[in-house]
């Protein structure tokens, strides 16, 4: 679904934190936080929040996906904005909510109006509060990935380099086939590790070719995947997410 227009002022923030960042990289919802809190924002974050349910649906099962959405959709639906530094999961509860509960008239519409107000964190920075500079400041070369259902699903492909290209000391230098699939794909890298491995063996070829230190994306699922090849072949590029590089302040 869609969001129609953009909402009011909004003073407060829900942050939804992908399961990946909680358990991997909670500095990632940390830079969130600190951002927003900057920029003046009130910050809630539900601590019931649990898996939004992508693995489950993506996979087959879309009962239990169905009980992970009506927790969501109970927990977050008085808020005024929900901001999620994920693009797979943001998709989830955008495109995929309200037709998993279409069933149930009463569940669907429900979903329908927390969908309308669950945001990607670089498109709710740019397209929703109008901010392209948060002061960050970082030394250094940096290429950018666009993950899947990012750019694909939500279509936000400029938000997060109008946003690199503000900070200060960064030089961003575009790989090739930027969007190209990093090969994880949830479920797909375990069904199919052959061709997970050779689709990311050639991101990190792209990435290399940039010769930038590092490489940036708002999915971590991506950026663990990606960085777990570079690691493996002695590379010194670094994968880190856009929140977290937007921390960074002179």
């Amino acid at each position: 679904m869609p969001h129609e227009s953009r909402p009011a002022q909004i003073k407060k923030i829900s942050l939804f934190v992908q399961c990946l960042v909680d358990v991997y990289e909670p500095q990632t919802a940390a830079s969130m936080v600190d951002i927003f809190t900057r920029l003046g924002l009130e910050v809630d974050c539900p601590t019931e929040q649990t898996c939004c349910g992508q693995m489950a649906y993506n996979a087959g099962h879309r009962r239990e996906a169905a009980i992970a959405a009506r927790h969501f959709v109970s927990l977050f639906e008085e808020a005024e904005a929900i901001v999620c530094p994920s693009g797979s999961c943001t998709a989830m509860i955008v495109h995929h909510y309200p037709q998993l509960l279409a069933s149930d008239p009463k569940w669907a519409e429900r979903a329908q109006r927390v969908a309308a107000k669950t945001y990607e964190f670089t498109q709710f920075l740019v397209d929703i509060l109008g901010i392209q500079d948060v002061g960050a400041a970082y030394s250094g070369t940096a290429t950018y990935h666009d993950s899947c259902h990012l750019a694909r699903t939500l279509g936000i492909r400029e938000q997060p380099r109008l946003l690199l290209n503000k900070v200060a000391g960064l030089s961003l230098v575009e790989m090739e086939d930027s969007d190209r699939c990093c090969g994880f794909g949830g479920v797909f890298s375990l069904k199919y590790p052959e061709i997970s491995q050779a689709v990311l063996q050639d991101k990190v070829n792209s990435i290399l070719r940039t010769g930038a230190d590092l490489v940036v994306g708002c999915d971590l699922s991506c950026l663990i995947n990606i960085q777990g090849m570079l690691h493996r072949q002695g590379a010194k590029v670094q994968a880190m997410h856009i929140a977290q590089l937007l921390g960074h302040r002179a």
